[in-house]
């Protein structure tokens, strides 16, 4: 990592770079950029010129400065281009001289093929079952090796580093303190026996498997971006897929488990785990906003966050959530 750079200046990536960066590789840009939705990284969907190698686009992904290493940013491309070589559904970095990871002007980046798609149904049995089936597949190519340098999904990354980022750096305003740190204190506690105790296993995982990196198209699912790919129990990216009351989430579960077990076997405990990773993201995901609040793209992006009416409905889910992890103790979901 450069550490020469902040961990929020993008500020030197402009349109100018952009093209330069691509064309240092040897390809033609037509000079059409176009910002996609992302914030933690900037990608760019790039133009390319008419009989250039991947035209007639390619998206550009360029990294946040000090977030991943070398070695754990090739460890997402080796995992995707591993899970592409078996004819898995994943989107996988493009190779230059058999190199993935690219620089330029110290601004790391990767190159995809544009692949086009509508967002997946959830509430459609058949794109369930499918999404389960793809997901059984990629579970057993993750279970076939380990990360080495990738993070694990746990208790103290996105729990207790997450509160103690948050009091620590004055965000939690001051007649919301003593309920924030009793109920993530409490909380916690009562997390660290969930994981501790679990007898399952960690494989390598897709890691934020939400609808938005489902894409669909009439050859059915394909999974995006996995900058947040992790080690971590495989309903890690089943849960995600899951909304409603406790039923609906329950049948939608159902659905996906039958495409899944087509491919893949589900440790029955890891169900136990459903509210514990919920909750972890909760925490987790206020951080990370915190984090990246001096990256201007976030104030302007999520207005809505650090007001006191944030931090008292956050409170009020982590409540929630302590509520259903007592009584998830004896229930699936």
């Amino acid at each position: 990592m450069d550490s020469s750079i902040p961990s929020h200046d993008f500020a030197a990536l402009d349109p100018t770079l952009i093209i330069d960066s691509v064309e240092s590789l040897g390809l033609q840009s037509d000079a059409r950029i176009f910002a996609l939705n992302s914030y933690e990284n900037r990608v760019y969907q790039i133009g390319l010129e008419e009989g250039s190698e991947f035209a007639p686009k390619i998206i550009g992904k360029y990294y946040r400065p000090n977030r991943w290493s070398n070695e754990q940013i090739q460890e997402e491309h080796d995992f995707t281009t591993e899970l592409s070589e078996l004819e898995i559904p994943v989107v996988a970095p493009l190779q230059f001289n058999q190199q993935s990871l690219l620089n330029y002007r110290n601004y790391r980046f990767a190159l995809y093929p544009q692949r086009g798609g509508r967002t997946a149904e959830l509430d459609n049995v058949e794109h369930l079952e499918w999404i389960g089936r793809m997901l059984g597949r990629i579970h057993l190519v993750g279970a076939s090796s380990s990360f080495t340098s990738r993070p694990s999904i746990s208790v103290e990354a996105y729990a207790i580093d997450s509160a103690d980022f948050l009091l620590t750096n004055n965000f939690i305003p001051d007649y919301l303190l003593e309920a924030y740190q009793t109920l993530s204190a409490d909380l916690i506690e009562l997390l660290k026996p969930r994981f501790n105790n679990a007898s399952v296993s960690n494989i390598r995982l897709h890691g934020d498997c939400h609808s938005g990196n489902i894409l669909w198209t009439d050859r059915g699912p394909h999974f995006v971006d996995f900058d947040d790919c992790r080690s971590g129990p495989a309903i890690q990216d089943l849960w995600m897929l899951l909304s409603g009351d406790r039923n609906e989430q329950q049948q939608q579960l159902n659905h996906v488990l039958d495409g899944y077990f087509e491919f893949a076997e589900l440790n029955p405990a890891e169900l136990r785990l459903v509210e514990p990773l919920r909750t972890l993201r909760l925490m987790h995901y206020s951080s990370w906003l915190a984090k990246r609040w001096t990256d201007p793209t976030f104030p302007l992006n999520f207005p809505w966050f650090n007001t006191p009416n944030y931090w008292e409905q956050h409170i009020l889910e982590l409540r929630e959530q302590f509520s259903l992890l007592q009584e998830s103790e004896n229930l699936h979901l």
